[in-house]
């Protein structure tokens, strides 16, 4: 990705470099939008649909649905960049900035005029309580708090009325929550078919009064694009392709909603939510709908946020972290594994700190010899250097995501709680780190299996020392070798490469039959009596 200046990139453009990339395909025959859910779930490619059965406009759906789209959306060399690239937008934000005029002004329907069945919303999992809009960057606006930024999904219910999605504790449930206590509708712009850098800084939870635009803007490293509403004193985004204007209406937490296919690879269950009448529909002529796909293309930019909250609770509790996994298997919410440059007392101390971040709800720790990235290795860890009363953290009481299908079911507006289970899988205190050293293979830098499989052949070293005579010389040169340091019988083998091994081996043999040869603590072969000798320990020996 060296050399590409995104900055200023517009969807379309993004969309354009997908296509360059052979990551998205354009479907120009009729399809009927009941099939469009499963077509992107089959397909290898983002599909752009040009001809909709019943509808005016395109859709495009799976634009972020991969680790190279998503890549390719933040204009990153590898995965990994996005968590930095976010990182830069929390420590540089940079403030959006108003424009005059905004494409999606070109067709502007207010009042009767709405009708949100011309869009192409299409329905997605087979349990799905309606179609829903997946994909809409929602600004919303308290009198004391300001402006946040935040996606949502909205169940199309009526042509100008929808619910929202906002069970999860958050901050536009509480600008929803004081509105209604309040007795007042809630304004929000939802703008569609954004750049995804859009849609990493909203899907980013920042306190309250930090503007997730302006976290965008250091995403994107320009000042994000805003245009003012029609209908109500709001921004939206001004390079969105369609923008729908509305409010939060104050009937609480008291309309069906859902079910729909969440992050968790699971149906949720029915929700009870608010409605939203939506009072003008912004577009441009030739407009795309754009549909977020559930649940892969809310994962990949979303996990990110997760790692950046992690690394950011680990710095502050003053562990050294070598790197971080938020696992697909844990649906990129709630599985972390660490690896840290341990300390004393450490591993315990980094679970702590790290399942204070965001919703995480499982955590493992470990050294920095394992590969976080490794699910074999990570179990291997487990296995090997876990003591269950010892290492395994369990914190009762925790606050819980809603969406969590194993909770015990709550009464509607009660936040739940449950477990976060912390496991330090790091080489305990006091333990001999030699325990822990692992197998590896002679000769593994030149004896490829290729080769021979080639007709590579190695060469015969010359018998050099033949018979009893030549046996007894090579002992005394080993023994030498062995009486200035201790050396593991492999690297004597080796230091003698001129010879063939099994005359190293008699050789050896030799000092042991002469009652010569010993061991150290760490298995290398000594001489008997020397300082480095391993002694038995004082119930083996004789009396």
């Amino acid at each position: 990705m060296d050399g590409i200046d995104v900055r200023h990139e517009t969807f379309r453009q993004f969309l354009d470099r997908l296509r360059a990339e052979k990551e998205l395909a354009d479907i120009r025959q009729p399809v009927d939008i009941r099939h469009i859910a499963t077509l992107v779930d089959q397909a290898d490619t983002a599909l752009l649909f040009h001809d909709v059965i019943g509808y005016d406009m395109p859709l495009v759906s799976g634009i972020i649905r991969s680790r190279r789209r998503a890549v390719l959306s933040m204009g990153c060399g590898d995965y990994p960049e996005i968590e930095r690239r976010l990182q830069r937008g929390i420590d540089h934000p940079i403030a959006p900035k108003f424009v005059e005029t905004a494409r999606h002004k070109e067709v502007v329907e207010t009042g009767a005029d709405v009708d949100l069945f011309r869009l192409p919303v299409p329905m997605s999992s087979v349990h799905d309580g309606g179609p829903m809009i997946t994909a809409g960057v929602v600004i919303a606006r308290d009198p004391e708090y300001g402006l946040n930024s935040g996606m949502y999904r909205f169940m199309v219910k009526e042509k100008n009325l929808t619910g929202i999605d906002i069970v999860t504790p958050n901050n536009m449930r509480l600008f929803a929550q004081r509105a209604y206590e309040a007795g007042r509708p809630c304004p929000i712009s939802i703008s569609i078919g954004t750049h995804p850098f859009e849609i990493m800084g909203s899907g980013f939870r920042a306190p309250l009064g930090v503007d997730e635009m302006a976290i965008a803007g250091g995403i994107r490293g320009a000042p994000v694009e805003l245009a003012r509403c029609e209908t109500m004193d709001l921004p939206c985004l001004a390079g969105a392709e369609i923008v729908l204007e509305a409010e939060i209406l104050p009937t609480g937490w008291t309309h069906p909603e859902g079910r729909f296919g969440e992050f968790t690879r699971l149906m949720g269950g029915l929700h009870w939510n608010p409605l939203v009448r939506v009072t003008a529909v912004t577009r441009r002529r030739d407009a795309i709908y754009y549909a977020l796909h559930m649940p892969w293309e809310n994962t990949w930019l979303a996990a990110p946020t997760r790692y950046s909250a992690i690394r950011r609770a680990l710095a502050s509790a003053g562990v050294q972290v070598k790197d971080i996994n938020v696992t697909l298997g844990g649906c990129g919410f709630w599985h972390a594994i660490v690896s840290i440059r341990k300390q004393a007392g450490e591993g315990k101390n980094a679970l702590l700190a790290a399942l204070t971040a965001q919703d995480i709800k499982h955590v493992v720790v470990v050294d920095d010899d394992i590969d976080v990235f490794d699910a074999t290795d990570v179990e291997w860890a487990i296995a090997t250097r876990v003591q269950g009363d010892r290492d395994v953290i369990v914190v009762p009481g925790a606050r819980a995501k809603p969406l969590d299908p194993s909770l015990a079911i709550t009464a509607p507006g009660v936040v739940p709680t449950g477990a976060k289970v912390g496991i330090d899988a790091t080489i305990g205190e006091g333990i001999p780190h030699e325990r822990f050293e692992r197998i590896a293979y002679a000769r593994a830098d030149r004896a490829k299996i290729g080769d021979y499989l080639e007709g590579k052949a190695d060469a015969r070293p010359p018998a050099a020392r033949p018979g009893e005579a030549g046996v007894a010389g090579l002992a005394e040169e080993i023994a030498k070798l062995i009486e200035a340091a201790p050396r593991y019988y492999q690297e004597i083998a080796e230091r003698l490469g001129e010879h063939e091994f099994a005359t190293v081996a008699r050789a050896l043999g030799r000092l042991h039959a002469d009652g010569r040869l010993w061991q150290d603590p760490r298995g290398r072969l000594c001489l008997k009596g020397s300082p480095f000798a391993a002694q038995p320990p004082q119930s083996a020996r004789r009396t």
